[in-house]
């Protein structure tokens, strides 16, 4: 090679390695961003679609709302302690055996006022378009099982796995197909196994009122 052809390769060098320093600059960060980014896997669709974990925000604790990472065994949220005695108590026992496996039951949605199930019917009706698409999603607040203190929605997907192979031995049972974080206690299950799931709140005969 001449001192010409050197002189005319070196920039060549130059340029190639500043490319593959930024190719390699460019890949480092897609990892990182796809590490952050939420899952799009079927389980992130566990959480509650209609925004329930904290509800409306003109609405309050003691209307129902959880604030973030809230447990079964929390005694200072009305969501969690307002939930009928033997559900509680089921829910409890059944956190406990799972705690020892690493797995948390968090309440996302427990008893809920009145004024705060008819907002979130309100708020569905407004996303999926109609009254009778939301009612798949969320009861009026005369039927609703959370106004009455009869159901929980428990999360993360770790703990609905746990309950869904589990939880018939404690009585809580999934009741409706579409919404696998909701939990009723159903205390003949621990004989006789949950009863089949509707496929969703319309074809529930106790909300058709």
């Amino acid at each position: 090679m001449t001192l010409g052809e050197s002189a005319r390769t070196a920039p060549r060098r130059t340029r190639t390695a500043i490319l593959v320093s930024l190719a390699i600059g460019a890949a480092a960060l897609l990892v990182v961003l796809i590490q952050l980014w939420p899952s799009a896997s079927p389980l992130s669709s566990l959480d509650i679609p209609h925004g329930d974990r904290h509800g409306p925000p003109d609405l309050t604790m003691t209307d129902g709302s959880v604030p973030d990472g809230v447990t079964v065994f929390a005694n200072d949220v009305p969501a969690v302690t307002k939930l009928s005695p033997a559900l509680l108590d089921a829910l409890r026992k059944a956190a406990k055996d799972a705690e020892e496996k690493g797995i948390q039951f968090v309440v996302n949605s427990g008893w809920r006022s009145p004024e705060h199930q008819e907002r979130l019917l309100r708020d569905a009706v407004a996303k999926y378009g109609s009254k009778k698409e939301a009612a798949r999603w969320v009861a009026t607040a005369e039927t609703s099982l959370h106004v009455s203190g009869d159901a929980v929605d428990i999360g993360p997907a770790k703990a609905t796995t746990w309950l869904s192979k589990h939880g018939a031995e404690y009585g809580l049972c999934q009741i409706y197909g579409n919404e696998p974080w909701h939990y009723e206690l159903r205390p003949q299950a621990i004989r006789n196994g949950c009863p089949s799931q509707y496929p969703d709140p319309t074809k529930d005969p106790r909300l058709q009122r």
